[in-house]
Formats: C-alpha cells, structure tokens, sequence
C-alpha cells in the first residue's frame, strides 16, 4: 500500500502538519515530513547548523527505540525541483520489523546545535514533541531487490550480511565511482578537471547531458527534472 497520509497534531496554539510517505512494508524507505519555519539553504541562522530534527522510532510490539536524524529538505522535493528554500523537513527510516511503529521528533534551535551532543542543547523549536503511528506489513519484494533479504549489516565476519534472511552478500567490483555519475544534470556539480590549471592533468572533456549518452554504452535516458539524479546502467 502506497503511504501519503496528512496528520494533523494540536499543539498549544498551533496545528502542525506532518506526511509519511513511502511503502510501509518491511526494508521499505518511509520518509517523515514535517513542516518547520520558513528558511533558506544561505539563510541565518542556517538551517542546517542552527537546528537540529531526531526523530525515534519505536516498535510498539517489543519496545525497541531506533533514533533517525532528520535533515533541512527545502520544498520537500529539491531533487526535482532543485529548491533551495521551503520549511520542509524529513527524516528517512526504513523498518526492521513488521507491525505497528510510533514516532516522536525533537526538533530544537541554537548555534551549531546540529552537531552539539547534548539532549537538552538549545531550545525546542516548531514542531518539536510532534508523534505519529503506522503499521508495517511484509515486504512483498523478491530477490535479485535487496528489500527481499533485508538490511546490509556487519557483523564481524568477513563479508556483509543481510538481517533479514541470513545470507552473506558477496560484493564484486573496484569500489570506485564510475564517471558516468558525473552529469550535467546534478544541482550544483562542476566539472573542475575540464579546465587547465598549470601543474595538473586534465582530460579537457566537459560533462555532457544524460540525454546525448549514458556513459555506460545502455541507451541514454531523458534529462528534465523529472528524471534529475537518475542513471541507467548496462543490462
């Protein structure tokens, strides 16, 4: 079932909105909206310094508590619209479990409160307090999709293994990025090699659009903002 359900939380003179979208099926990526103060990406304070969104996730059938950092996400949807302002902010949380899960945010202001440890740093702010529920159902993915077998965790041994099934994950290749990440289509990416500087090495080759050719030899796919931070790969 594909999740985009509107809370509506009363707080002391104030109705604060919130949004879960996402599959709520085991090893599925939800993400928790919540609307903030109005800001900017080079306002001050910065949004990304000068609050600091948590968000704990608790499993109502046995009591466990996973804590999710949350993030500044402009309009909700900078990926595609490449907004740098809005009052959105989410955090991501992909369940481990089945069954019914609540959620409450912290979401506190101060200078560089962000990467300031303390709890009770700073002071709460907007939506702080704010709580909401859902219920996960089994994921209904099959492998090769890595949300079939669970998340990729270590566990001392050599390689990785997935919770949900067990089984080892046996990872082949050079671990390096491929250029064909490099595209013209990412917000605020600059292709520094392609210009001269005396002492350095440069391939003189300027990033080219997605929609000219893929990189990989796959055929090309669409540029726009619909398809922004999208690429193909080799069958």
């Amino acid at each position: 079932m594909r999740a985009s359900i509107c809370l509506l939380l009363a707080l002391p003179a104030l109705l604060q909105a919130q949004r879960i979208d996402g599959e709520l099926k085991l090893w599925h990526r939800i993400t928790v909206s919540f609307e903030g103060p109005e800001t900017s990406e080079e306002a001050v304070p910065n949004p990304f310094t000068g609050y600091r969104l948590a968000v704990d996730f608790r499993h109502t059938p046995t009591g466990r508590t996973i804590r999710v950092p949350g993030f500044y996400a402009a309009d909700g949807n900078a990926a595609e619209t490449s907004a740098t302002a809005g009052r959105v902010w989410q955090a991501h949380f992909m369940p481990d479990a089945e069954g019914e899960w609540t959620f409450r945010a912290s979401f506190r202001a101060g200078p560089w409160i962000a990467i300031d440890p303390s709890p009770s740093a700073g002071a709460p702010a907007a939506f702080d307090g704010a709580q909401g529920r859902f219920v996960v159902a089994p994921t209904d993915r099959k492998a090769p999709d890595f949300r079939a077998r669970g998340l990729l965790k270590y566990t001392g041994a050599h390689y990785l293994q997935f919770a949900g099934t067990g089984e080892y994950f046996l990872k082949g290749g050079a671990d390096s990025p491929e250029n064909f990440l490099a595209y013209a289509e990412f917000d605020g990416t600059y292709d520094l090699d392609a210009r001269f500087n005396e002492g350095e090495n440069t391939t003189g080759k300027p990033f080219v659009a997605m929609s000219r050719t893929s990189g990989t030899g796959a055929p090309a796919i669409p540029s726009g903002r619909n398809r922004r931070a999208k690429a193909s790969s080799a069958p």
